[in-house]
């Protein structure tokens, strides 16, 4: 495949860094990857890896001569990492982000850029509740979405650079305004993510239900609340912190559903019930016929990477 930028500069080393790292490497698309983490143990070991060609001690110095620079930090961060390469960045370059918020990032990052550089938001939507410089590999990106959040100001070739960057990955990619992202987002991850968090708690909670037979007789679904509730925990602190609004109004709705639900219950609306369930399979097949999911019995994650 045709080199699509000359010099990459990934900003964090953790999951989804390090499968950028991979996936590039495998396509070809890049000359040369550099990368920062704050922690020596954490650039040791992605060069060790080898999804990068080198570290750098500072953001300042793994940016320089990039053609493309990648933030894959949490969103709490990307303010203080933003005026830390802004000095640094070559003209012309492109910076973008991998963060599940895009409006707060926008307005975290782009003060502090270059009028000579174009910012370009995007969310590649895969993951694992896996973390750290170990978990990446480069088939996380296919056939996955990454949504690309072009502002007003940018300049459309670079748009399409990134876009089939981010293609040559494995990733569809859709585009959408910052606001819609995070709107979206919000019922797709952000509520879920905090729906799983709660179950878990609730259940370790429980002290009528010990902590053994939550552990040994966990169904497949509380088995998968768990998975989620194991994602990354300053990541998500940061991600409901900076899009409040958008998840409340969809957990406002969640809540209208469940007190629903509760009501039929109540009063043994069978019928109800069956009829929200038949609906709710329907939505669950358009995502496996999507291909955005498999339908076997543990939702295809036996093959995928511990």
């Amino acid at each position: 495949m045709t080199q699509i930028y000359d010099k990459v500069a990934l900003i964090g080393l953790g999951l989804i860094a390090g499968s950028i790292g991979y996936a590039a490497k495998r396509a070809g698309v890049v000359g040369q990857i550099s990368g920062y983490a704050r922690s020596g143990d954490t650039r040791a070991a992605a060069l060790e890896l080898g999804f990068v060609d080198t570290v750098a001690d500072s953001p300042a110095d793994a940016v320089r001569d990039a053609d493309l620079v990648i933030l894959c930090v949490p969103v709490g961060a990307m303010a203080q990492v933003a005026r830390q390469i802004a000095p640094a960045l070559k003209p012309g370059a492109t910076v973008s982000d991998v963060g599940s918020v895009k409006q707060a990032v926008v307005d975290a990052v782009l003060p502090h850029l270059p009028e000579n550089v174009e910012f370009v938001p995007a969310h590649p939507m895969a993951g694992t509740e896996h973390s750290g410089p170990h978990a990446g590999f480069a088939e996380l990106f296919e056939n996955r979405w990454c949504l690309i959040t072009p502002l007003p100001q940018n300049d459309p070739a670079a748009v399409a650079r990134l876009e089939d960057f981010w293609r040559a990955l494995g990733s569809q990619i859709e585009t959408m305004d910052v606001v819609h992202h995070d709107l979206v987002v919000a019922v797709t991850s952000h509520a879920p993510h905090l729906i799983a968090y709660t179950m878990v708690g609730v259940a370790d909670d429980m002290e009528r239900v010990s902590q053994t037979e939550v552990v040994n007789l966990s169904a497949a679904g509380f088995r998968d609340f768990t998975r989620i509730a194991a994602s990354d925990p300053t990541m998500w602190r940061d991600v409901f912190l900076n899009n409040r609004a958008a998840t409340l109004e969809i957990l406002g709705r969640f809540t209208e559903e469940l007190f629903a639900l509760q009501r039929a219950i109540r009063k043994g609306d069978g019928d109800k019930l069956f009829d929200y369930f038949t609906h709710t399979r329907a939505v669950r097949k358009s995502i496996i016929d999507a291909g955005q999911d498999t339908d076997a019995p543990d939702f295809g994650r036996s093959g995928a990477k511990e």
